[in-house]
Order: structure tokens, then C-alpha cells, then sequence
């Protein structure tokens, strides 16, 4: 099971207690409340999290709790000053105003599921045409995590593809694949799925087994998901170019998309279609292009001409096909892992950042 530790909401406010309660159940956590300061002395300091209405902002003066971290103040009217000084005088962290930060307070209460801490980002990575490389960057990027001792799961999410088990050379590996978890929904505890996914190259990985297709609600995805980023450092999720339900909740539910486009012209064309397809359900596209470029088309030109932000470039690799086809292990020096080297540094900066704000 998830560990969980109770996070302390603060209000005699009944209203914005129910709308508290409501995001903290949808993260999936129990909470401790208090109607005023002087009964939350003990839960103030021991709770991973506060979160306390503005309106006791008199009262939590009066009270001399003690400094902590992870305070979070809500307030009701983004022009009311007087929020900001309160937060400064009871040390809060954080300001925030409903309903705008309703996913914000959501991610912070599911935080309390791993010790305080946010939830796994989630990476999605799909091509803009048929042997783009997505699959193979998706493997990379999960790996290059697994090498830092982060906890990466990997999802195979591509029911036509050929299973990324066979590129990790896994394919016999023990555990659960998508047949097992085909008809999933609601609340799954994190660090239990994670432990009984099939364990491959220090990840966990979710794959499909050797027999016919199996169709997949988004439903199950979505538990899925939520329940692997609860478990797990960093997820990534390889996507079909055709996307189906469970690859429309996994954008949904993605920090960021990579779309992973060969340099040529032909290729540009198909990853536009995919991109409009894509841009339908996430917010954070960008395009990863892959070299040789063999009419000499520079990267940002693809990218200016898909209209999406350029996050890098995988240039050539010598002897990377023959590695994929015996199920080696990726190498940990080349163009493919210096890239995922970079994006993950970049991914874990805005995390900080994102955190600090």
C-alpha cells in the first residue's frame, strides 16, 4: 500500500471544507480537520501539509503556531490584499484561490501518498510517422531515469506495436501486462502496481503479452496512471500515431509530449496531422527531430513548420539498430542517451521551480 500521512486542513469555512475534502478524495488521501487554530497544535506540526482558510486569519495570529514548511493559505478574493500579508505573518508557503487551483491542491494533496512529494511527472512520446523512433526514445528516456536511481515505469501503450518488452529484452520477465489490467478503474495503491509490473533493466515496465489484441478503456488507463505516478519517480508512456481512447486519457493525464519527427519532408507532412490530433488533448507538445536530415532540412525549420517549440535534436547513432534488434541494452554515452540526459535535467529544474513557486 501507498504510505499516507494525513494532511491538516484549517477552516471553519463549511463551504470550502466540502471543496478541500472533494480534491483531497480525489487524490485518494484521508485528512485531519480543525474549525480553529488552538485545536490543531499537535496536527500542525506533525501533518506533511496544511492547508488553512484565510478567514482565520485573525485567529491563526493570535495562536503562535510554531513556523513550519508546506503551508498553504486559501483565499476567496485574488484582490484582497490583506491574503498576501497574512500569508507572510503565519510563514505560508503558498497562496492560492479556488476553484482556479482545484488540479494544483489536487497534485499537492496526492504529494502526501509519497511523502510529501509532487506527483511522477508523466512523459508521453509518440511519432509523427511510422518508424519515427518514439518507441525507442521512450526506452531511452525510461532507462536514462532507472541509471539516476529514480523509479521509472514504462508503458507500453501501443497495442500494434511490436512491445517494448522485446526492445528491453524482457519478454520473459514475470508480472502483470495489459490483459491483467484491462478491466481496472478507480483508486489502484501505487507502489503495489508498480512492484507487480514486470521488473526489466531497474524499471518497471507495463507491456502487452503475445496473444491477440485486447481493447483497453480509458478508464484503465486513467487508474493506471494515477497510480504508477503515485509509485514511481518519472513515467513514460510510448503512444500510438493513431490515437485511441487510452492514448487520448494518457495526453490527458501527460506533463509533457514529445513528438518525435525524422528530418524530411514527407515526414514533416505526416507529423502535422498527428500534432492537430495530439494538440486536441495536451497542452505541452514539442517536437524532438531526428537526423540524417537527407535533404539538408535544419531541425527548426521542422519545428517552425509543425508550429510546435523544438526541445532537441537525436542525431545518428552508429550501431543502435543491431543493439534494439538483440534486445541489448541501450548505451549510456551517444546522441541518444546525451538527449535524454539534457531533457531529464531540464524536467527535473521546472519540477524544483514549479515546487519553490
Amino acid at each position: 500500500m501507498d504510505t499516507v500521512e494525513r494532511p491538516l486542513l484549517l477552516t471553519d469555512d463549511p463551504d470550502l471544507l466540502d471543496d478541500l475534502v472533494r480534491l483531497a478524495g480525489a487524490a485518494g488521501v484521508e485528512v485531519e480537520v480543525a474549525a480553529e487554530p488552538g485545536a490543531a497544535w499537535r496536527a500542525w506540526t506533525s501533518a506533511p501539509m496544511v492547508v488553512a482558510s484565510a478567514g482565520l486569519g485573525a485567529a491563526l495570529r493570535r495562536a503562535g503556531l510554531p513556523r513550519r514548511d508546506n503551508v498553504v493559505l486559501v483565499g476567496q478574493d485574488t484582490a484582497d490584499e490583506r491574503v498576501w500579508e497574512l500569508a507572510q505573518d503565519v510563514g505560508a508557503n503558498h497562496v492560492v484561490f479556488l476553484p482556479a487551483a482545484q488540479r494544483w491542491l489536487t497534485d499537492r494533496f496526492a504529494g502526501c501518498l509519497r511523502g510529501g512529494s509532487a506527483p511522477a511527472p508523466i512523459v508521453s512520446v509518440l511519432g509523427g510517422r511510422g518508424g519515427a523512433g518514439a518507441s525507442v526514445l521512450a526506452v531511452a528516456l525510461a532507462l536514462a531515469a532507472a541509471r539516476r536511481d529514480r523509479r521509472a515505469v514504462l508503458v507500453d501503450a501501443d497495442p500494434l506495436g511490436g512491445g517494448l518488452d522485446l526492445v528491453l529484452g524482457g519478454e520473459d520477465a514475470a508480472g502483470l501486462r495489459w490483459p491483467d489490467l484491462s478491466q481496472t478503474s478507480g483508486r489502484l495503491a501505487g507502489a503495489a502496481l508498480c512492484a507487480a509490473l514486470p521488473q526489466v533493466a531497474d524499471l518497471s515496465l507495463l507491456s502487452w503479452d503475445r496473444g491477440g489484441p485486447v481493447e483497453i478503456p480509458g478508464a484503465a488507463m486513467a487508474a493506471v496512471l494515477g497510480a504508477v505516478r503515485r509509485g514511481a519517480d518519472l513515467v513514460v508512456c510510448d503512444l500510438p500515431r493513431s490515437l485511441d481512447e487510452p492514448a487520448v486519457q494518457a495526453l490527458r493525464d501527460s506533463d509533457v509530449a514529445l513528438l518525435v519527427v525524422p528530418a524530411e519532408v514527407r515526414a514533416c507532412a505526416a507529423a502535422a496531422r498527428v500534432a492537430v490530433a495530439a494538440l486536441a488533448h495536451c497542452t505541452d507538445l514539442r517536437v524532438v527531430v531526428r537526423g540524417p536530415a537527407p535533404a539538408g532540412l535544419a531541425s527548426r525549420d521542422v519545428a517552425a513548420a509543425l508550429q510546435l517549440p523544438l526541445e532537441g535534436v537525436l542525431r545518428p547513432e552508429p550501431g543502435l539498430a543491431p543493439r534494439l534488434e538483440r534486445g541489448a541494452p541501450l548505451g549510456v554515452r551517444g546522441p541518444l542517451a546525451g538527449f535524454c540526459g539534457a531533457f531529464l535535467d531540464r524536467l527535473e529544474q521546472s519540477a524544483r521551480a514549479a515546487a519553490a513557486s
